[in-house]
């Protein structure tokens, strides 16, 4: 367990200082990753073939985009990353325990996440299983413990464990998955490609704002924005990754082009087409960055992250 002077290995920023969105990218990873590694369990740890499994994953790489979000949205409303960094770690857990179980034959079946072999390949489908349950339940573990060592307000910490809760079960990402699934082999329209979405990816992104809100104290009307800004990213991220599967290097992205159309996926360019998909994109994108405006020249690390989905090449 993490000790209260914490502080003194993670120095905070009570907001973002100037700098441009690769250095912040860079210092928050930086950050998450050396908290993950200081909280998860050691691998020599016994079982030690779980806890080997789980940093596995944890540690492929990836952008992090979720714990960047957590803590770019507390510090848009003032917050610290101290008081954000437990929710930030815990939604990183939740993300990879999703990611391990999509990979596996009984969902999309993919050998390959971020460049190297997945989780099943290493350790054999039951590990990889229980890697994924694991870190799942871990993160509410993590959340909990490390934000009351930090001195957070036990109700703010209970609302973060029901939000988190949420975006994870079947209102958000189960759901979203489900859906998913269902939809294989059969056309969907729009709407129905959205409510998919809004589940099994923004949900979670949009529990990533909302967790870092939280944990600031954020009031009523930043949440809603920072909700709504939130919704957009998702929308823009979904739709982005779509059409990186149809136009994308498979070298940048760790994962074969063409994925989606070879399993019969229903996405956004497959129903509206590329050019709708595009313009989807741009508008979903000026929705954030207007909604990131409202916070000034804290929102700018929001505003330059919602670009980042938008031009992103992996």
């Amino acid at each position: 367990m993490v000790s209260r002077n914490c502080s003194l290995r993670f120095p905070w920023r009570k907001v973002p200082r100037p700098m441009d969105l690769q250095s912040y990218l860079t210092e928050v990873n930086t950050l998450v990753d050396r908290a993950l590694d200081r909280w998860l369990p050691g691998q020599k740890l016994k079982p030690g073939i779980i806890h080997q499994a789980m940093r596995y994953s944890v540690f492929a790489g990836g952008k992090r985009l979720r714990p960047v979000l957590t803590i770019a949205a507390s510090e848009s409303v003032g917050g610290t990353q101290g008081k954000a960094l437990p929710a930030a770690c815990a939604l990183e857990l939740v993300h990879t325990y999703s990611l391990i179980h999509d990979d596996l034959p009984a969902m999309d079946d993919d050998d390959f996440r971020r460049g190297r072999p997945s989780s099943h390949k290493v350790y054999g489908e039951a590990v990889a299983i229980l890697a994924g349950d694991a870190l799942l339940t871990y993160a509410f573990e993590l959340l909990v413990r490390e934000s009351l060592n930090l001195g957070s307000d036990a109700g703010l910490v209970s609302s973060q464990v029901q939000e988190l809760a949420q975006a994870a079960g079947t209102a958000g990402m189960i759901g979203g998955q489900v859906l998913d699934l269902e939809a294989e082999g059969r056309k969907v329209d729009l709407a129905g490609l959205e409510e998919i979405h809004h589940r099994k990816t923004g949900a979670l992104l949009k529990a990533a704002v909302r967790l870092g809100a939280i944990a600031a104290g954020a009031g009523w009307e930043e949440l809603t924005d920072l909700t709504a800004y939130a919704e957009a990213l998702g929308l823009a991220f979904q739709i982005k990754d779509d059409l990186l599967d149809v136009e994308g290097d498979s070298a940048k992205l760790g994962k074969p082009v063409g994925s989606d159309a070879a399993k019969d996926k229903s996405t956004y360019p497959s129903i509206i087409g590329l050019e709708q998909s595009k313009l989807m994109l741009a508008e979903q994108t000026e929705t954030a960055l207007k909604l990131a405006g409202h916070f000034g020249d804290k929102g700018r690390i929001l505003a330059e992250l919602a670009l980042f989905v938008r031009d992103r090449e992996f």
